[in-house]
């Protein structure tokens, strides 16, 4: 059992390892225009780079998962988490287009591990609190990919160069991580080395099942293509369906962005009253909602009402990830149950720009953002019972270390 003052440091090690993992992302969006110009790459070979950056992430997902039920979590980070912030200087230094492909790939890698490392740890480490906590690190997260593109900016404005940012950001980031995860905390059960110096073998996991696996992972698909619908299209609905104005349409992703957040950062204890299922029901509902007004701004409301519907959305889906993570947790999964939910992130944010613009380019984009408001009815109406037939496979809680309750 660990001590009260272990599990905080682990917590606030864990925070910090969320922040960085985000501020690195953001720096690599904020750096793909710089990238864009000095390699002359144009819009189809730079998307070729991005969808291979997404499709070896995925792959590395589900070795992660595997190689962190073999180890733990704990040792995949403090293994690899320092090398996977480090490798963001491959696509910086890049020289021309083939050399880039490569580095994406690596990057790619990079992040499959670090996404999965970070949040098999968070559903560990909430296990051992015994309380919701998992959704302020997904905060945290998004602080970090905001201050990315905040100190870019700053830098070109002072006069650095772009390549010289990345640098800076990967060097600085893994010096980060190397710092952040050493306080974390072996699984319960393997706190104390066995005789020979080994912290033994992980505790065998319970075995969820395919069918409530494939549950999950579409409710975590069809989550990342209700925020796909924000991240590609929100600004595009403003300026090309709603006719706003070029220094305001910007602002409509924006409002999710924040919305989701904010909620992330304080949807703890939301969740913690209604449950998983209640909590899912109103993230789903929320969207929905939000992704109607959108809708209907085209006919009247204009942008206010838009603006108002992506600050529903982002409020309402801000939490979907952290509850599936941590019911995953509640019934004994393992770290590859885990990368499954983050292979299904990666797989709806892959989805879910050319889902919503096919349909578009044949009829509109109001038509093409009817596929993120049926989602978010989907996962109001399959979320509380998919959490209900998961929550009888949950075996009864662990103690909770003396001191981890509320106040700490």
């Amino acid at each position: 059992m660990s001590d009260p003052l272990a599990l905080r440091r682990a917590r606030l090690g864990l925070h910090g390892a969320f922040a960085v993992s985000g501020l690195v992302m953001g720096a690599w969006a904020a750096s793909l225009p710089g990238i864009d110009a000095r390699l002359g790459l144009g819009e189809a070979r730079l998307g070729t780079a991005l969808l291979l950056i997404q499709l070896t992430g995925l792959a590395s997902m589900a070795l992660a998962g595997r190689i962190a039920d073999r180890i733990t979590s704990r040792r995949l980070l403090l293994w690899t988490a320092p090398a996977t912030q480090l490798v963001l200087i491959a696509p910086a230094l890049a020289p021309d287009y083939a050399t880039l492909l490569a580095a994406a790939a690596l990057y790619g890698v990079g992040v499959g591990f670090i996404e999965v490392g970070i949040n098999a740890h968070s559903v560990e480490l909430e296990q051992r609190f015994g309380r919701p906590i998992i959704s302020a690190f997904h905060g945290l997260w998004s602080l970090g990919s905001a201050a990315a593109g905040a100190l870019t900016s700053l830098g070109l404005v002072l006069g650095f160069g772009n390549q010289a940012i990345l640098v800076a950001v990967a060097v600085s980031a893994a010096a980060l991580m190397a710092a952040t995860t050493r306080p974390l905390l072996p699984p319960p059960g393997q706190d104390n080395p066995a005789p020979g110096g080994s912290s033994g073998a992980p505790a065998p996991a319970a075995k969820i099942g395919a069918v409530l696996l494939a549950a999950l992972f579409l409710l975590g698909l069809g989550g990342h293509l209700v925020e796909s619908g924000a991240i590609d299209w929100a600004n595009l609905h403003a300026a090309n369906v709603l006719r706003a104005d070029d220094a305001l349409a910007p602002l409509s992703y924006t409002v999710f962005a924040v919305a989701m957040t904010v909620f992330r950062l304080l949807g703890d204890p939301v969740r913690a009253r209604l449950g998983p299922g209640r909590t899912l029901l109103w993230a789903g509902a929320l969207a929905a909602a939000g992704y109607a007004m959108v809708l209907a701004s085209g006919a009247a409301g204009g942008l206010a009402l838009a603006w108002t519907g992506w600050v529903l959305a982002g409020t309402g889906i801000a939490v979907m990830v952290p509850v599936l993570f941590s019911a995953i947790g509640q019934a004994g999964g393992t770290p590859s149950n885990v990368a499954l939910i983050s292979m299904s992130g990666s797989a709806g944010l892959l989805v879910g720009p050319a889902a919503i613009g096919f349909l578009s380019e044949g009829t509109s984009l109001t038509t093409g953002l009817l596929v993120p408001a049926a989602l978010a009815a989907f996962i109001a109406v399959g979320g509380p019972a998919t959490m209900r037939r998961l929550a009888r496979r949950t075996p009864h809680p662990a103690p909770v270390a003396a001191g981890t309750g509320a106040h700490v």
